[in-house]
């Protein structure tokens, strides 16, 4: 019987070895897919996507990104009707397909037309039940996009230089995968921000050490949350003209969501900064990660200054840039 079984076993092994090499075979004589961060290619009838079907579909990929103050979309949509639905269109990074068929279906495929690429299938015997099917899995639908999106944007940051990040090992205990078109702009001995400078503005990224006892249980926690970046931002980060701090807007209500980041417990807020007394602001992320072996909280936070400009894209790469933290402890 020990024999059988390890003979079934090593089968299915084979088997799995087989299908990934077969995988890795089909992907790599796929072309490059193509296409701008957060960008998703619809394809559907144009009187599908002119109804509930498409309005549907907006409700979901198009709803405002939180914490930004001026309304910008999750993804940005392009769509094409299935008749020219060619090689080239095949080639994009995100697709989704609306058809009807003859039984419900929700379907993924990996590296169909190209490689990275992901195409979504939905289908239904009617339109009433084609938009219950994009409702049921809208959820599974956004977090699988962003997520891919997430590596694609830490894949195109690793084919350019990274910055040395020596000094964050050192003081944290920590590796990011920053690009190198960051600089110091405040070194101390728990505190790092780093910037990068673009024509209309800036995004800057702030590394600190906090000991537990900084987040109180006994507050409300994003109030302990709020309270801590403020006492941060009229430590270390000032405005030029009159020293004026950072601090968080109150007009402008943080998001709040508790999630995991390598592992570790962490504690995410997106919302609005400003300059006290001033009229500069923009949108901030700020993680707080647990770190047991330590005592004390990590925090890595990521911001924008860039008016009049849509942000979603630099604040994304600022999230990707957090979540390629890794403690090397």
């Amino acid at each position: 019987m020990r024999k059988a079984n390890f003979f079934f076993g090593l089968l299915a092994l084979l088997f799995l070895i087989s299908c990934n090499k077969e995988k890795q075979q089909h992907d790599a004589v796929l072309p490059a897919a193509t296409g701008k961060i957060n960008t998703i290619s619809v394809i559907i009838d144009d009187v599908l996507w002119n109804g509930e079907i498409g309005d549907t579909l907006r409700k979901k990929l198009a709803a405002p990104v939180d914490g930004l103050q001026e309304e910008e979309p999750l993804f940005t949509i392009n769509q094409f009707s299935p008749k020219i639905f060619d090689q080239t269109v095949k080639l994009s990074r995100n697709i989704i397909v609306i058809s009807k068929g003859h039984e419900n279906e929700f379907k993924h495929v990996e590296n169909q037309y190209a490689s990275p690429q992901n195409v979504f299938y939905f289908k239904g015997p009617t339109l009433s039940e084609i938009i219950a099917t994009i409702e049921l899995h809208a959820n599974t639908l956004v977090s699988s996009l962003k997520f891919y999106e997430l590596i694609e944007q830490q894949r195109r940051a690793a084919s350019g230089a990274f910055f040395d990040d020596k000094r964050l090992k050192e003081k944290f205990g920590i590796t990011l995968q920053i690009p190198a078109a960051f600089s110091y702009a405040v070194v101390k001995k728990q505190f790092v921000w780093l910037k990068k400078d673009i024509p209309s503005g800036n995004s800057s990224l702030l590394i600190y050490r906090v000991p537990f006892s900084r987040i109180d249980p006994k507050k409300e926690l994003v109030s302990s949350i709020v309270s801590l970046r403020d006492s941060i931002g009229r430590l270390y980060i000032k405005g030029l003209a009159d020293q004026a701090s950072m601090i968080t807007e109150e007009s402008y209500a943080p998001y709040f969501n508790v999630t995991k980041i390598d592992q570790r417990k962490a504690l995410e807020t997106r919302g609005t900064w400003e300059l006290e007394n001033s009229f500069m602001n923009g949108p901030f992320i700020n993680y707080i990660i647990q770190d047991d072996k330590t005592q004390s909280y990590i925090v890595i936070e990521g911001f924008v200054y860039n008016p009049s400009t849509a942000k979603r894209d630099m604040m994304f790469e600022l999230e990707a840039i957090i979540k390629s933290v890794q403690f090397l402890k």
